[in-house]
């Protein structure tokens, strides 16, 4: 009888080690699953790269250190953050914004860029060119108000869809870039949106979408001024240039706007050409350029030196000299959109 009872505890208790390292086993694993900080993004050099940098200036002793007030990382919107083809999703935007406001103007079924927008003729509003977009620009985004326009782009992204993927534009946005900004910021940086495209386009979305507030959002924009409506004060949008945030405005809006030099830069194209400059090629402390390089047709799309859209040209040439990392879209992103 002992001799059982001594073999039952013998036995229970080699189950319950069992059942005890099974469960150490468990949670090991996934609290490994649980440390890459990027989980859609492959194991190559890109991945590396951005893993060792966070590392060298965020870690107290390296020589590469950068207190946590310096440590400013930019990142552009259109085709970095999320998707811009067939065309940037702002135009898409603004074409739209066109048909809708068409009643009201007449004169447009013959008058360019209109006519080409209300005839579906993108050959010929390319024709109109740089000058043609502005206006459409102009006409479909200022004879308002700041927050009248906030909720027109609100309204509108909440019912637009993507015309290859039919997803909700705010959908299309790159999951291995967001979990970049979710990174860098869990590790005491300060990230920002410096984009050519419109700053009070992008403002009432990007800290839903990216966690990144409005604040922390420099683009493009038009002249408003202060005027009182009904005893109410307002801001009202002119059709008026006020600041062009593309190519050699990046760092000058970044200088205006943030007060700080970046640590770290991350575009898509020959637009972000100058930002990638002036982050990186200052010296120390450590500095991380990096290009996203457009090559999955098959999950998104494949261009760089011959598009309207993106232009990926120069920069693709500086980057081989200037020592700045290349992310192959195909090859080191485990998936595109957040599925």
């Amino acid at each position: 009888m002992q001799a059982t009872r001594r073999k039952f505890l013998t036995s229970s208790r080699n189950s319950i080690l069992a059942i005890a390292l099974i469960t150490v086993l468990a949670e090991t694993t996934t609290s490994m699953a649980q440390t890459d900080p990027l989980p859609s993004w492959s194991d190559t050099a890109p991945k590396a790269a951005i893993i060792s940098f966070v590392d060298r200036v965020t870690r107290q002793g390296s020589p590469d250190f950068v207190p946590s007030p310096d440590r400013i990382a930019v990142f552009d919107n259109d085709g970095t953050l999320w998707v811009e083809h067939p065309m940037y999703t702002q135009l898409a935007f603004a074409l739209d914004r066109v048909k809708t406001l068409a009643p009201q103007h007449p004169d447009w079924q013959e008058k360019q860029p209109f006519k080409a927008v209300l005839d579906g003729d993108l050959k010929a509003l390319a024709a109109s060119g740089e000058k043609g977009l502005l206006e459409l620009i102009m006409v479909t985004h200022a004879g308002m108000t700041t927050a009248d326009f906030q909720k027109v782009v609100t309204d509108w992204l909440s019912t637009a869809r993507d015309p290859r993927f039919k997803r909700p534009y705010t959908e299309l946005v790159y999951q291995p870039m967001v979990e970049l900004l979710t990174y860098l910021r869990a590790n005491g940086f300060k990230t920002f949106i410096v984009s050519g495209g419109g700053v009070e386009f992008m403002r009432p979305w990007a800290e839903q979408v990216y966690g990144v507030p409005p604040e922390q959002v420099v683009g493009s924009s038009i002249k408003t001024e202060f005027r009182m409506e009904d005893d109410t004060p307002t801001l009202y949008r002119l059709p008026k240039v006020n600041f062009i945030d593309d190519k050699a405005g990046k760092p000058v809006g970044i200088n205006e706007a943030i007060g700080r030099r970046p640590i770290a830069a991350f575009g898509n194209s020959d637009g972000d050409l100058e930002m990638l400059q002036w982050t990186t090629m200052a010296g120390a402390p450590a500095r991380l350029g990096m290009l996203v390089h457009h090559t999955d047709a098959e999950r998104e799309y494949a261009y760089d030196r011959n598009t309207d859209f993106g232009r990926l040209d120069k920069a693709l040439d500086a980057a081989a000299i200037t020592g700045w990392t290349v992310i192959d879209m195909k090859a080191d992103w485990k998936q595109v959109f957040k599925q």
